[in-house]
């Protein structure tokens, strides 16, 4: 037996038998419980809300986090979206691993990010999952160019000194920024869509264009 956020109130069970039963967000409230049995389930005393027990026997109760899904989510379906954008970054990585250095790091930085922020412009029309799911694949495809060409200028960009301290330092701000983004673009999801979508791609579009004003690296001599 199963129950999904069901509120007991003011009930009262005695000589109950409660076998392999999962009350996920199910909660007794004001109630007595007189010597009823339990066993193989999830009901503990996390469950009682100004509840009295008396003389109940609890047998081998679940432990752990209960999940359930509904009929028409699963969890399959969320890992397998998941890998579909994982996928979509291989060929960006291909791309940039061979015209790294026959276009240029700056080249690929600008126009990686600019392709993104039109790439995010356009999850303004998506109207279906199928969509959705393809400009993620798209998006994914495009942003890991940026980022390996980011990567690449970074350690090429700093004097030998200074390289493991400019490295750390960028990324530190790339994690603020990550942190502070899901902040904003969470408060601003539940007003209206068209804010996050204009702005990520307002910032995608301008970090490339200034990306290419940054020196290049390609002809630098490490030491």
């Amino acid at each position: 037996m199963k129950f999904k956020s069901v509120t007991f109130i003011n009930c009262t069970f005695q000589n109950c038998s409660f076998d392999n039963v999962t009350s996920l967000g199910t909660y007794f409230r004001s109630c007595v419980f007189i010597e009823n049995f339990f066993f193989n389930t999830d009901i503990d005393d996390s469950k009682f809300i100004n509840t009295e027990t008396i003389n109940n026997t609890f047998h081998q109760n679940k432990t752990g986090c209960q999940m359930t899904f509904d009929d028409d989510y699963s969890a399959y379906w969320v890992y397998f979206v998941n890998f579909l954008g994982t996928l979509a970054v291989l060929p960006g990585n291909i791309v940039s691993a061979l015209l790294m250095d026959k276009i240029g790091r700056l080249t690929m930085l600008g126009g990686s990010m600019v392709l993104s922020g039109i790439s995010c412009f356009f999850l303004w029309f998506g109207n279906s999952e199928s969509m959705m799911i393809g400009m993620l694949c798209l998006y994914n495809g495009l942003t890991i160019s940026a980022w390996n060409s980011l990567d690449v200028i970074t350690v090429e960009l700093y004097p030998t000194d200074r390289r493991a301290t400019g490295f750390g330092f960028c990324n530190a701000l790339c994690k603020l920024a990550a942190v502070l983004g899901n902040l904003i673009f969470g408060s601003l999801v539940g007003i209206t869509k068209a804010i996050p979508i204009l702005l990520a791609s307002t910032v995608l579009v301008c970090g490339g264009l200034v990306g290419l004003r940054l020196p290049d690296t390609r002809s630098n001599v490490l030491m």
